[in-house]
């Protein structure tokens, strides 16, 4: 089986990426959105956690076989991060929302020396934001970051044109696309809803898929 196909199932197995096209759940930002995703439930889930991490160790080795560093998102990709970095032998750290406010002040916890080759662990990329403000961060901490790896990505045009514009590269495990194949054929939501969720994904504002009905 497919890495991208195990992880769907995975995912979908324990209601972390969990649709709901006919009652939409509201995002922070008021858009209806036919999918909710929560990848913390991977690390309460063993054998599915199991799945995820020794993922990205493989994308790592096989995406950026120079590695380091591993460094998380606060706070999704910390976990991940560390869990991944044991697996490799890697040294971990991650990244602050923004600098303490007491103490050394750090928005970087961990050791990273200016040069070192970084890889950034994330759970979720959906318009690439809060990522892109991690490699930031690395970046001027004087970081060579390699690109990210992540669990889940939906794939939005935003997303991925942010991350082209900043010379990033991410690789995930799986994604909205094969989440939804994987979806239709296991029974969680009917055939024809898939082509709604793919238009709900090239254009999130656009509420017109809502009107489709399967």
């Amino acid at each position: 089986m497919e890495l991208k196909t195990l992880i769907a199932r995975d995912l979908l197995s324990i209601k972390a990426v969990f649709f709901r096209p006919e009652e939409p759940f509201t995002w922070a930002s008021g858009i209806k959105s036919p999918v909710y995703c929560d990848n913390r439930l991977t690390l309460t889930a063993p054998g599915v956690r199991t799945d995820v991490e020794n993922g990205l160790a493989r994308l790592v080795r096989e995406n950026y076989p120079d590695a380091e560093v591993l460094m998380g998102t606060s706070t999704a990709g910390i976990a991940h991060a560390a869990i991944t970095g044991h697996i490799m032998g890697l040294p971990m750290g991650y990244v602050r929302s923004g600098a303490k406010d007491h103490g050394r002040k750090n928005q970087i916890e961990g050791a990273l020396e200016p040069g070192q080759k970084v890889v950034v662990v994330e759970d979720l990329i959906s318009t690439g934001g809060s990522v892109l403000e991690v490699v930031d961060v690395l970046r001027e901490a004087g970081a060579d970051v390699l690109g990210i790896v992540s669990i889940f990505t939906y794939g939005m045009k935003k997303g991925l044109e942010r991350l082209a514009a900043a010379n990033v590269k991410n690789v995930s495990l799986t994604d909205f696309d094969e989440i939804a194949r994987v979806a239709a054929e296991g029974g969680y939501i009917k055939p024809a809803d898939v082509a709604r969720l793919i238009a709900f994904r090239n254009d999130p504002s656009d509420e017109s898929w809502m009107e489709a009905k399967a």
